[in-house]
């Protein structure tokens, strides 16, 4: 099959099924920079939405979106339920990531899951703050494209700058040390203000 290799094996028999279980990393910025263009142009022209108080809106979103990176990778992509359908659901959420941590088609969520954990983020927020909602849409949606990509760079490239040495160095050391530590992969904050730094 046209993706498989030693570090992206096969984890499927039908070939079809297989091939969707792979995305190509340029997919992250092609979604999601129209839709984050979007959130701030209908924030400013069509919500009427003032641009600070857009950008501000923005930078709250992507500030919810380190949150949110935090504890989804602590809660859910680290929960491991019991029984032989736990350590599947516990595989398929993420155990894939940590088994093969080179594989360059599987470290950016597929488009299903990303699009739907927005949906699920976009409803209730469009519903309680239809016109202020856009802009922390914009925000959040951005700080995902930055995490996923961010996640992608520190397992494929060497980083020169020192704030994103300590970056992958802080997020190898999760994939190395046994313990349930350092789960915040784009931002470092959040392991520090909830004691999962060791």
């Amino acid at each position: 099959m046209f993706f498989e290799r030693p570090e992206s094996p096969r984890i499927l028999e039908n070939d079809y099924l297989d091939f969707f279980t792979r995305v190509h990393f340029a997919s992250v910025p092609l979604l999601f920079v129209p839709i984050t263009l979007f959130g701030l142009t209908y924030s400013v022209i069509g919500a009427g939405v003032s641009i600070p108080t857009t950008l501000g809106l923005f930078v709250i979103g992507w500030f919810a979106w380190s949150l949110s990176e935090y504890w989804l990778h602590r809660k859910l992509f680290h929960w491991q339920p019991g029984g032989k359908w736990g350590e599947q659901l516990h595989f398929w959420l993420h155990g894939i990531h940590h088994r093969w941590p080179s594989d360059p088609y599987r470290l950016v969520m597929p488009p299903f899951v990303n699009l739907t954990i927005l949906v699920l983020v976009a409803t209730p927020v469009l519903w309680v703050a239809p016109k202020l909602g856009w802009g922390f849409l914009a925000g959040y949606t951005c700080g995902y494209m930055y995490y996923d990509l961010m996640h992608y760079y520190l397992h494929h490239h060497k980083p020169k700058l020192a704030y994103l040495k300590k970056l992958k160095a802080h997020h190898m050391n999760h994939h190395h040390n046994k313990t349930e530590q350092r789960f915040g992969v784009s931002f470092i904050l959040w392991d520090r203000v909830f004691g999962t730094m060791q």
